[in-house]
């Protein structure tokens, strides 16, 4: 057994039975876990999916939202025990892989087409 297939049966023993199916540009709901000295509660952080990246259990998202103005980006992991669920609030209509661009665009500009099934 050499260091690959050693390093492939520890990731697939962290990774989640059932990773949540969203893509990029849709609207998510990510409930993380967040520790407070010896308490232990969950925030949500509401806001869109501007990357996805990696693969198996190292995968990430970069979620994007506007608090008071500001905007503010969170990178989650996909297959964390700190990220309790994601839960899609729209499906956006998008024809990218990573959506950068949002990043310089402010109000109405700064939306996403909504996906209509």
């Amino acid at each position: 057994m050499n260091a690959s297939e050693i390093m492939k049966q520890i990731e697939s023993e962290q990774m989640k039975e059932s990773a949540p199916e969203f893509h990029v540009g849709d609207t998510v709901k990510v409930y993380g876990k967040i520790v407070e000295g010896n308490r232990e509660r969950i925030q949500v952080f509401e806001g869109i999916v501007l990357k996805k990246q990696g693969f198996s259990n190292r995968e990430t998202f970069t979620v994007r939202k506007l608090s008071n103005g500001v905007g503010v980006e969170k990178t989650w992991p996909l297959h964390s025990p700190n990220v309790e669920k994601v839960e899609v609030v729209r499906y956006g209509k998008v024809r990218r892989a990573k959506l950068n661009y949002l990043r310089g665009r402010v109000g109405k500009r700064a939306k996403v087409k909504e996906l209509v099934k």
